[in-house]
């Protein structure tokens, strides 16, 4: 089955995959739709986050590179909500190993820390006051 995931630098010597950060761990976002990923990627630029371009990829080759990264594969499916984090790293870690990188591994990009929830939380706390 061929997914949509969100690439940055779509120049394959320098690419980085869209990956949210959740409970330690990296999480790749992939959609069946395209149009889900692309509404996505117009969300993650609303917030000021770099745009990242939907891309094809077979299924099966997208779970043997999380395999391989220890990365964790969600699939968002046609009749899923995904929304983005409400906050964003500011320097993404394809940016900042660009001269370390191999050219044959993806990098993950988005991370949401503990302290962002905790923060959201207590937002949500204060408004039912």
């Amino acid at each position: 089955m061929q997914l949509w995931v969100l690439l940055f630098n779509t120049d394959p010597d320098n690419q980085g995959i869209y990956a949210r950060w959740e409970g330690g761990q990296n999480i790749v976002l992939a959609f069946t739709d395209e149009d889900d990923a692309t509404r996505y990627s117009l969300m993650l630029e609303a917030q000021d986050f770099l745009c990242p371009q939907p891309e094809p990829i077979d299924e099966e080759e997208l779970k043997a590179f999380c395999e391989e990264a220890g990365y964790r594969l969600e699939i968002v499916r046609e009749d899923d909500l995904a929304l983005p984090p409400e906050r964003n790293l500011e320097e993404t870690d394809w940016q900042s190993h660009s001269e370390d990188r191999d050219v044959n591994s993806l990098k993950s990009t988005a991370r949401n820390d503990e302290a962002d929830e905790i923060e959201i939380m207590r937002r949500r706390l204060e408004g039912l006051l």
